[in-house]
């Protein structure tokens, strides 16, 4: 059993929750494991929280060490946008066995962020199953948005392309739009013969399109392969990266600095051509110094070097 203190990374998101166990003062990293996801919003913070000790304890025993040898956890967590969203979660991982003595909590974007670069002034966009993103500056100021969804001026991510999906096959349907592959996507989705039978089930609450996060590469595929309403979509995902890192940069006085964008997540993180198409070009308007990054080193990384540095 590892006798020297022990640190513990965590970056939990809608998806899955990577764990890293490192050693202290060297930062070997003893042990690594891959949880379910951890969205509070989703499942509520107690379970929330049960699913991150569980896989942290998990990591623990892999490195052969047990919770009373943590003497630090950094936790970079999904939903961690507003004051009572850390007020919420810090008492309870604090209540751990491994969380007790020394914790950091924050967003899962500062995980992404520094396994991105490591310039103090950068933006940050992470584009999965939601949207969500800050900048940061060297005095130490913060640029953020709320990311509560549509009612806070969100739009894109898995979610929402799915739903906008769903949208335009229905309208592609009834002739109130054009013709597009994404209403025969739809229907291999939910195994359905028409989108009007879809619509149906989505109202009784029989259909879930959440469901079909996974499928968003599908949406991508037909996008390349020429269709116009799914290039559309894939334009408007990019465009919204764009404008969104465009925005938290003009908000500390960087729109005109030569600074990175870090881009990750599923999604972003693709390095798509026609989603990086549509970035590149919304911010040769925009911030047009500003060089984008896709990152394809995963956030875990990031939090290790956070925990530590902490």
């Amino acid at each position: 059993m590892t006798a020297r203190g022990v640190v513990v990374a965590v970056d939990g998101g809608g998806s899955k929750t990577d764990i890293a166990v490192m050693e202290e003062g060297s930062g070997a990293v003893l042990a690594r494991h891959r949880g379910p996801g951890c969205s509070h919003h989703e499942l509520g913070a107690a379970e929330a929280v049960r699913r991150i000790d569980e896989s942290v304890l998990t990591a623990l025993a892999s490195a052969s060490t047990t919770a009373d040898r943590v003497v630090h956890a950094g936790c970079y967590l999904t939903a961690i946008d507003l004051p009572e969203d850390e007020g919420t979660m810090a008492p309870l991982l604090r209540s751990t066995a491994w969380g007790c003595r020394s914790l950091t909590l924050a967003n899962d974007l500062f995980a992404l962020l520094r396994a991105g670069t490591r310039e103090p002034e950068a933006a940050v966009v992470v584009c999965g199953s939601g949207i969500n993103g800050l900048a940061v500056r060297s005095d130490g100021s913060i640029a953020r948005i709320p990311a509560l969804g549509r009612c806070s001026g969100d739009w894109g991510g898995a979610t929402d392309l799915v739903e906008e999906a769903l949208w335009l096959a229905a309208r592609a349907e009834d002739g109130r739009g054009r013709p597009t592959a994404l209403r025969a996507l739809v229907l291999a989705w939910s195994g359905t013969t028409s989108v009007r039978e879809v619509a149906a089930g989505v109202h009784r609450g029989s259909i879930d399109p959440v469901e079909w996060r996974g499928r968003v590469p599908e949406i991508f595929a037909a996008a390349r392969d020429g269709d116009e309403a799914a290039r559309a979509l894939v334009h408007r995902q990019g465009r919204e990266i764009a404008l969104l890192a465009a925005s938290l940069l003009a908000r500390l006085g960087l729109e005109e600095r030569t600074v990175p964008i870090v881009v990750g997540g599923g999604i972003g993180a693709s390095g798509d051509p026609l989603l990086m198409a549509a970035v590149e070009s919304t911010l040769a308007d925009l911030a047009p110094s500003a060089i984008v990054t896709v990152t394809s080193t995963p956030p875990i990384d990031g939090a290790i070097a956070l925990a530590m540095e902490r």
